[in-house]
């Protein structure tokens, strides 16, 4: 009798964005959080008062790529974080 033992491969490894800090320009990474996670003023608002917090949960690489890069356009820290 055989064993044999696969080793599973996942391209598509989910992955969270986390904000670590918002910069000086608060109205403009608030409208980013908006926009991207689909949060209300206030909740978008409330994230920045818990950094550092997760913005996104279980999203694919390209998502979570364009999120970060939007937020560290307007001055704010980002980072795509996978999910172990």
């Amino acid at each position: 009798m055989t064993v044999e033992h696969f080793t599973l491969i996942c391209d598509n490894v989910p992955n969270d964005v986390v904000l670590t800090d918002f910069g000086p320009r608060v109205i403009e990474v608030v409208k980013v959080l908006r926009r991207r996670t689909e949060l209300g003023l206030w909740q978008s608002r409330s994230l920045l008062d818990r950094l550092p917090a997760t913005v996104l949960e279980d999203v694919s690489q390209e998502r979570a790529e364009a999120t970060v890069r939007e937020l560290l356009a307007v001055g704010a820290k980002a980072e795509v974080r996978e999910q172990r």
